[in-house]
């Protein structure tokens, strides 16, 4: 007999054999309750321990996460069917669950728990929850959906992961004593980033609309494209070629970039004051709602964030007293790159000429500075960065310089002169919300009180005038949460330096600050990734826009399966939010259309269409419950009607219309008529 047949053996004696009336009602209670279980083990540590339990608490926190992470992705490679879902004559006490069987993530993360506390303390109580954890896991056997196997090894992968946690945990608090705070963040970014990896591939999102349109760029390479520079597409292109069409092929580089933008903060917080002003900026880039999203999400966001980091960095390698051209003597070395970091974070997002003028600031307003007007190192960054740029000129000179018309629409510029209230306090509040209102406020005014030396000063002149411009321009039109990003990474380095100490003197007072701050932002980002955390209702709750696409393109792709028996089929909508979601999620990732029934110009009107598509069948997709567009409707000998409604968590459900369009007749394509 095989180890397989003594599991199930082993299975069928616990969950049959052993049954009674005892056992029917407590095991479905262990089973069901398992975190309930550690509470009071959390109330005798805190009663026993005080505020230090808060690190026993971090460390079992973190182990859980691990193993929790671990678990799932080991059951995915071994995917061992459940019991009850392979054998017969079980008792079955609960539902038999989707997941695969080995390992049990419940006996996993009770051992990683129980296991955690008791290397930390080793006495009667946390060794008394070893045997809680050991029930935990037979109740899972005995209710009949995990073999004793599957128990046993996820007891083991949960200590294993306990040990491991412990290990790390006392690993880092003694680099933070010696202050080794470089040690401490590659650790930390490297945990974060595993996580990260498990986030993508197991998360409850969707591709956003954007990342679906940026995937379409990137399986059309071009210097340029309407709206963005080429960056975003070339790294999703490569992240594509390495993972596949999938989420993690697409999101790969975001976790990767967010990484790099950490340490690279850290490095120009040591330089300009030391390890724990570093240390505390790179760990604010990993919280901050308004930074922390773009380690998940693949927008012109991640990229442009960490080009701007390290342009800064170039920037005060080339000016500081003390730089890589010895004192005073910066290169043209040392200029060259930052031209070429600069250049690329045009690529990536247009924002990125604020630097140009924030630098221009830093030499008019700083005596220090003024120098560098009259040398040639920033005429040369200028040049190198245009150079780098120039793709976007040659691609824009030859498509009627559609970027710039796009840019200006986005601007508002056509309005004139508007002063709107309302959207001031729009940016004002939004502001408070992607940052948190302690450190959005904490951070200026440390901006503020350090700007007269040298040190502060860059950080003053590369923070205050991008936020200055977005507020006037808000007095004038809608602006946008995420565009006054650049003007956060300098200040989080202003405020870890004057708040948590470093080369800057701070209060005692100021910890609590410090801790506010930092745990504010923790949470919002917490609930950001895990919604549910705050039970926020569906009009409130921003991640319902990544959610559905997945059920969308299956419905799509059905409509689309009974039409290809009967000749050529394309797919098309008037949105191309819903046209590259469909390109993403359809089976074979189809090439998709989306025809222009008035909207703006988008990316997809520079690209071919369907008119020669003559005899073809098609399936249109529209947002709601839409009629058929009558600038559609000479279009085709017939189409059909098909709701669709897709059942979303929380109760919510979103709605589309398809049409299943039989013999296209042809039709003239509409013109843009705004950019």
């Amino acid at each position: 007999m095989g180890l397989p047949d003594l599991d199930a053996a082993a299975f069928l004696f616990i969950n049959t054999h052993l049954r009674n009336g005892l056992f029917d009602g407590l095991m479905p209670f262990l089973s069901d309750n398992s975190k309930l279980l550690f509470l009071p083990l959390l109330i005798w540590l805190f009663a026993k321990e005080g505020k230090r339990a808060w690190s026993f608490v971090a460390v079992a926190g973190l182990a859980f996460a691990l193993a929790d992470s671990g678990g799932n992705l080991l059951k995915q490679l071994i995917a061992r069917p459940r019991p009850c879902g392979v054998l017969d004559g079980i008792h079955l006490l609960a539902d038999c669950g989707k997941s695969f069987s080995m390992p049990s993530n419940h006996s996993v993360n009770a051992f990683a728990v129980a296991f955690t506390f008791w290397l930390l303390r080793r006495d009667v109580v946390t060794g008394f929850y070893l045997l809680v954890a050991a029930a935990i896991g037979f109740s899972r056997v005995y209710i009949g959906v995990h073999y004793p196997g599957d128990v046993i090894a996820g007891g083991l992968f949960g200590v294993a992961m306990a040990y491991a946690t412990v290990a790390m945990s006392r690993r880092a608090s003694g680099w933070r004593r010696e202050g080794q705070y470089g040690k401490l963040l590659l650790l930390g970014v490297a945990l974060l980033s595993a996580l990260r990896v498990y986030y993508i591939l197991t998360g409850p999102f969707d591709l956003s609309a954007d990342e679906a349109h940026y995937w379409e760029w990137s399986r059309r390479l071009d210097w340029s494209y309407y709206s963005k520079g080429p960056l975003i597409a070339y790294l999703i292109h490569a992240g594509t070629a390495l993972f596949g069409n999938t989420p993690l092929g697409v999101r790969i580089f975001a976790v990767f970039l967010s990484a790099l933008s950490s340490l690279a903060i850290y490095r120009l917080g040591r330089r300009l004051y030391d390890g724990r002003a570093g240390f505390y900026s790179a760990l604010l880039v990993q919280v901050v709602p308004l930074f922390a999203v773009y380690g998940v999400l693949m927008t012109i966001d991640s990229p442009f964030m960490f080009f701007w980091i390290l342009s800064l960095l170039l920037f005060w390698n080339a000016v500081a007293d003390e730089g890589p051209g010895g004192p005073g003597k910066s290169g043209v070395l040392d200029w060259a790159l930052l031209g070429a970091a600069i250049g690329l974070g045009l690529l990536s997002k247009y924002t990125m000429a604020f630097f140009y003028l924030c630098g221009l600031l830093y030499f008019l307003f700083h005596k220090d500075g003024r120098k560098f007007l009259f040398e040639k190192g920033p005429y040369v960054a200028i040049a190198v960065s245009l150079l780098v740029f120039s793709p976007v000129f040659i691609w824009n000179a030859r498509h009627g310089w559609v970027t710039l018309k796009h840019t200006a629409g986005q601007a508002h510029l056509s309005d004139g002169l508007v002063v709107s209230q309302k959207y001031f306090f729009d940016f004002l509040g939004s502001q408070l919300g992607v940052v948190t209102p302690v450190l959005f406020v904490l951070m200026f005014y440390a901006l503020w009180k350090l700007r007269k030396d040298g040190r502060g000063a860059f950080l003053f002149w590369f923070s205050a005038p991008v936020i200055a411009f977005f507020a006037l321009k808000s007095i004038q039109g809608k602006v946008q949460g995420n565009w006054a990003l650049p003007a956060y990474a300098s200040g989080f380095i202003a405020f870890s330096a004057y708040f948590a100490g470093g080369a800057v003197s701070a209060k005692k007072s100021y910890r609590r600050l410090v801790a506010v701050s930092i745990g504010l932002a923790l949470v919002v980002t917490a609930v950001a990734h895990y919604p549910a955390l705050a039970h926020l209702p569906p009009k409130l709750d921003p991640t319902m826009k990544l959610l559905g696409w997945r059920q969308l393109g299956q419905e799509t792709d059905g409509l689309y399966r009974e039409l290809a028996p009967k000749g050529t089929v394309f797919v098309f909508s008037d949105s191309y939010q819903i046209s590259s979601e469909l390109a993403f999620y359809m089976k074979g990732n189809p090439v998709t259309y989306c025809v222009n029934l008035g909207r703006r110009m988008d990316q997809y009107d520079l690209w071919p269409g369907f008119e020669g598509k003559i005899g073809a069948n098609a399936v249109f997709v529209a947002y709601e419950d839409a009629n058929f567009p009558g600038a559609l409707s000479q279009a085709f000998a017939r189409v059909e009607k098909v709701p669709v409604l897709l059942t979303l968590k929380r109760d919510r459900v979103m709605k589309f219309t398809a049409f299943k369009c039989y013999d296209f007749k042809g039709m003239k394509l509409r013109s843009p008529e705004t950019y």
